[in-house]
């Protein structure tokens, strides 16, 4: 497996604002969605690229390195970008559509509504810098596109963790009919699944470990603190588990209400969204739903608040999602 290790950070700076969300030291993959367009666009002569001038900070570009022919670049113009990626789906093709998640759902949402899932369109939308990936403050942090994008009918919503989970979500997601949303982790990306004897399949939840006291349910890069803090609370004789959900919609309701019901343990929702709208909400209304009462229940989110600009890490920290604090708001609710 291609892999390198995360180099040694040096202090922060301005560019950690946009730095690589793996630690140090950690085993990461470049590229990994661009790569495994590239792999599928040799079998599927359907597929088209398509990006609002974002190529680059996407990985897409690999793709048009690949197959010219086949890469669309429309400028930045999100709104241009969906419809066309839509008229392109009614010819028959499968666009892969990458931009910035607040560009994508903010200034196109309606495009989205209307041109491609009102028409169930086969269009493939992979949206960069979700939840809190960048420091560049609001207008780059699409910390509200979950909540945004669940509202639409018979859309599906994917939210990988790491390298594995974008590598194998990439074909799963082009064989799938109708419109999916993607949040796109890009660059250098961790790897970590590939320890859990973990594969991605569409819509269905994997527990990657057990444990008595805490189960965490997790999206996104969340899932790999909620391992990281697993292994820290081990150390204080407390059993984490941890069920991973990297599709948000349609949720699987099934693994999540056997994972809660009959074992008297803390839920915690880890999720890089806000709490408003997000996966926390969706679990909730699923145990209320089924009937299912957990010991505690809490979110651990992002506040429902534009966010600061800065640097990445000292961000994490400040809300909560870094490594140290979600152990620490563990222990806390935990009592």
């Amino acid at each position: 497996m291609n892999t390198v290790v995360a180099e040694k950070k040096p202090r922060l700076t301005t560019s950690a604002m946009i730095a690589s969300i793996a630690s140090e030291g950690q085993r990461v993959k470049a590229a990994p969605f661009g790569k495994a367009l590239v792999e599928l666009g040799a079998q599927r002569p359907d597929i088209v690229g398509m990006t609002a001038d974002l190529a680059k900070y996407t990985d897409l570009h690999l793709f048009a390195q690949a197959y010219p022919d086949r890469f669309h670049q429309m400028g930045m113009a999100e709104q241009l970008l969906l419809a066309a990626a839509g008229g392109m789906a009614k010819e028959g093709l499968v666009p892969f559509a990458t931009t910035y998640a607040v560009f994508g759902t903010r200034r196109a949402y309606d495009f989205i509504h209307q041109v491609i899932a009102e028409e169930n369109l086969n269009v493939k939308m992979c949206f960069a810098l979700p939840g809190l990936t960048t420091g560049y403050g609001p207008s780059h942090q699409a910390t509200e596109d979950i909540a945004m994008m669940r509202g639409i009918p018979g859309l599906t919503i994917v939210d990988p963790c790491d390298a594995l989970d974008i590598e194998q979500a990439v074909p799963q997601i082009a064989a799938h009919k109708g419109p999916v949303y993607m949040r796109l982790l890009r660059g250098n990306v961790p790897l970590v699944l590939d320890e859990y004897d973990y594969k991605f399949e569409l819509g269905k939840a994997k527990m990657l470990r057990d444990g008595n006291d805490v189960l965490v349910i997790s999206s996104g890069f969340m899932t790999m603190r909620a391992l990281e803090v697993a292994q820290d609370l081990a150390a204080d004789n407390v059993g984490v588990a941890v069920l991973h959900c990297p599709t948000i919609k349609p949720l699987d309701e099934a693994a999540i209400v056997e994972a809660v019901r009959y074992k008297h343990r803390l839920v915690v929702v880890a999720e890089n969204h806000s709490v408003i709208g997000g996966l926390g909400e969706s679990v909730a209304s699923a145990l209320l739903r089924h009937r299912v009462q957990p010991a505690g229940f809490e979110l651990a989110g992002l506040p429902d608040a534009f966010l600061d600009a800065g640097a990445l890490p000292t961000l994490h920290e400040r809300y909560g999602i870094s490594r140290e604090a979600l152990a620490d708001r563990i222990r806390k609710w935990l009592g």
